[in-house]
């Protein structure tokens, strides 16, 4: 029994581990991941969906409405008998049904209208969701690569210490050889604390590089989050910002750009506002029908005598007739009652039908219709302003990112050359240390400066593949490393 306990102990911590275990993500991941998550993505598919419901409901316009209705009620003092169309003080109780339909055969193109609309909506709606899902692609990729630049230069900083402590151990050696004296252990000392701070510094910018991240993909701070190192990355060797040209970059974004595309459909889109408009000034064909019955209390049934009464003769009244004197009397019948008619058969008895074609001819609705198509030709002009501001944002944004994509590359060469020349530089001292020919400030000095250049060297190539990528983007390519 104990022996089983144990297993399942160490079964359950194993896989508490592997569940706790650090996720490695791709930058295709954490662009995949930052998009199904962002809120601003979101709120973005919130205005697709409404888009297309609007088109759904525009497309049920075609369909004709029914509507029914049930009332029941109870009227008392000088009412209408039903029975005899006259006024009499009695109380009744009355209930009635009712169906009715409207179909509309004809209203000036406004439904057809209204349904290509919103279908333009529904499209320009997603153009605009995939632009906020490319923005956030390229937020992505600057903080992935960030994260990876400051795990770089945290490696360097680490050698750099290293070096350091084999300088220190080197002086030490020399010291004791009486090559160098007890002083120069103080300056490499010295060197070794500034090292360790540039660790810890880099160690922090690591952890607010990953925070940037995790804030992008909404996750939260604590998640144990790990970018994949893809190794050395290599600068593309067919990369040549010279001979990028902006018009031909700026001709192929505009068709691949989805602002440029979800601008072009709002003005088709407000192009249909003004035949929207104008089916108002037009007339309107409605077919309808309706079905009706009542029903109410205290209906004789002159079918169902309940007392036959009496019959008896009336007062005489004095009558004349050819000129003679006479009296005139009238038998007649009272306290006849009868039986109430029945509930179905009112209702059957008043069911009644009527169907009809509604024309409605607008003749003057207070200037609404002008009004109307004014404003859909105003919202034309601000369609073609917007879509034209963004082509002109569209084409700065791709001479700024041609002209730091050509900065970066010079600057990346100018820091190659650099390195390369204090390299050089450095190796020749640190013979020149090692044999007590130069002392721990020269060979510190010169420690530093390759030190510098590799931090310059490692931020332009970092500054030039992140500039490359955004051409990349305009070019309609997908971001990968």
């Amino acid at each position: 029994m104990m022996k089983k306990f144990l297993l399942t102990t160490i079964l359950f911590a194993g896989t508490l581990m592997i569940s706790n275990a650090q996720e490695t993500w791709s930058l295709e991941k954490c662009i995949q991941y930052a998009q199904q998550n962002s809120l601003t993505m979101k709120q973005a598919e919130v205005g697709v969906e409404n888009t297309r419901l609007t088109q759904k409901q525009n497309k049920m316009e075609r369909m004709p409405s029914v509507n029914g209705d049930i009332s029941g009620g109870y009227s008392f003092g000088r009412t209408i008998d039903p029975t005899t169309n006259t006024f009499r003080s009695q109380s009744r109780g009355t209930n009635g049904f009712g169906l009715g339909a409207n179909v509309t055969l004809y209203n000036g193109g406004r439904i057809n209208n209204s349904i290509e609309q919103s279908k333009i909506d529904v499209a320009a709606q997603k153009a605009e969701t995939e632009d906020i899902a490319n923005d956030i692609s390229l937020s992505v990729a600057g903080a992935y690569l960030n994260i990876l630049f400051s795990e770089e230069q945290l490696t360097n900083a680490k050698t750099r210490l290293a070096q350091t402590n084999e300088q220190l151990e080197q002086t030490n050696r020399l010291i004791q050889a009486g090559t160098l004296p007890e002083n120069e252990r103080l300056q490499i000392l010295a060197q070794i604390a500034q090292d360790e701070q540039q660790v810890v510094l880099q160690e922090n910018n690591v952890v607010i590089n990953y925070l940037s991240l995790k804030n992008i993909l909404q996750l939260e701070p604590d998640y144990d989050l790990k970018v994949q190192d893809p190794g050395d990355i290599p600068i593309p060797t067919d990369a040549a910002p010279e001979l990028f040209k902006l018009t031909e970059i700026y001709n192929i974004a505009l068709q691949n750009q989805p602002i440029i595309r979800a601008g072009e459909l709002r003005i088709q889109s407000a192009g249909l506002d003004i035949d929207i408009a104008k089916s108002g000034k037009l007339p309107s064909v409605s077919l309808f029908g309706n079905l009706r019955t009542d029903y109410a209390t205290g209906i004789p049934d002159f079918n169902n005598v309940k007392d036959q009464g009496t019959l008896g003769l009336s007062p005489g009244q004095n009558v004349q007739i050819n000129g003679i004197d006479g009296s005139l009397a009238f038998y007649q019948v009272s306290g006849t009652t009868f039986g109430n008619r029945s509930y179905g058969d009112l209702l059957n008895e008043n069911f009644g039908q009527s169907v009809g074609v509604s024309v409605n001819i607008p003749i003057y609705n207070k200037h609404r219709n002008e009004i109307n198509m004014e404003r859909a030709r105003l919202g034309i002009i601000s369609a073609e302003v917007g879509l034209e501001q963004n082509k002109q944002q569209l084409k700065a944004d791709i001479q700024r990112a041609i002209a730091d994509a050509k900065a970066a590359k010079k600057q990346l060469e100018a820091a190659e050359k650099t390195i390369n020349a204090l390299q050089a530089a450095y190796e020749n001292t640190e013979k020149k240390f090692n044999l007590g020919a130069a002392n721990t400030f020269e060979y510190t000095s010169a420690k530093n400066q390759v030190d510098l250049s590799r931090v310059d060297y490692i931020v332009s190539k970092y500054d030039y593949l992140y500039k490359l990528k955004i051409v990349d983007f305009y070019y309609g390519k997908k971001i990968t490393l």
